[in-house]
């Protein structure tokens, strides 16, 4: 595509990438450590398109019924699809047929649910599975409490047809990020002692994606730097 959406989208994914590269530098790692995930909730399929044309790999949806059609859409072989919201139960089979990784899962149900999905899916490769850590232990706002993570990273690693990639969380609105993101760090490093492969940190938005990536984030969730400010979809 080659048009004024594409080229502003283009502007937004430089500026994005050089925070993350500038960020990198700060906290002495390399970008390459850092994975973009391109939030494109309420964005139409044709920004996704735009995206993977300007080499965005890892877009991510937090409403199946709004990336299943969307997936469909674009179809495209070389995206990845990251589900990041909280995911009901009775959405699991819709998500594991287009997504490679589901960040949100919270509880050993969850885990019970996605396991079946992905058997009767009969995928080709496991399911990336990370632990969303709930960082104040509110059950109401998603994310496992603090003496559950364990567990849920244990029924995920336990289970052929997923695989643990690691933790997630969004830092509670009224917490500095660099304490929410310094307490998910800590968490990270007991769950990748006991199981070395899960090794990803997903943290960090538009607004703290710098703070994120100082304390170890490996994937960081952006929309709105990206894609601008939208009238949500339907």
């Amino acid at each position: 595509m080659d048009d004024a959406r594409t080229e502003e989208i283009g502007r937004n994914l430089a500026r994005v990438r050089e925070r993350i590269a500038a960020a990198c530098r700060a906290a002495g790692r390399e970008p390459d450590e850092v994975t973009l995930v391109a939030i494109t909730k309420t964005y139409p399929a044709e920004d996704v398109a735009r995206l993977g044309a300007l080499g965005v790999h890892d877009v991510g949806e937090n409403r199946d019924q709004e990336a299943a059609p969307k997936a469909a859409a674009v179809g495209a072989k070389d995206l990845r699809w990251h589900f990041v919201g909280q995911l009901q139960r009775n959405k699991c089979r819709s998500v594991v047929r287009y997504a490679s990784v589901v960040h949100s899962v919270d509880s050993l149900r969850l885990v019970d649910a996605l396991v079946a999905a992905a058997g009767q899916a009969e995928r080709t490769e496991p399911l990336g599975a990370l632990v969303q850590v709930s960082l104040d232990d509110d059950e109401h706002r998603g994310g496992a409490v603090t003496g559950m993570v364990e567990q849920v990273a244990e029924a995920i690693a336990a289970s052929p047809a997923l695989r643990l990639r690691g933790v997630m969380a969004v830092a509670p609105l009224d917490w500095e990020p660099g304490e929410a993101f310094a307490r998910l760090a800590a968490i990270a490093a007991r769950i990748r002692q006991r199981f070395p492969g899960a090794d990803w940190i997903s943290a960090g938005m538009s607004n703290d994606l710098e703070t994120a990536i100082l304390h170890g984030s490996t994937h960081v969730r952006v929309g709105s730097a990206l894609l601008g400010n939208r009238t949500p979809l339907g």
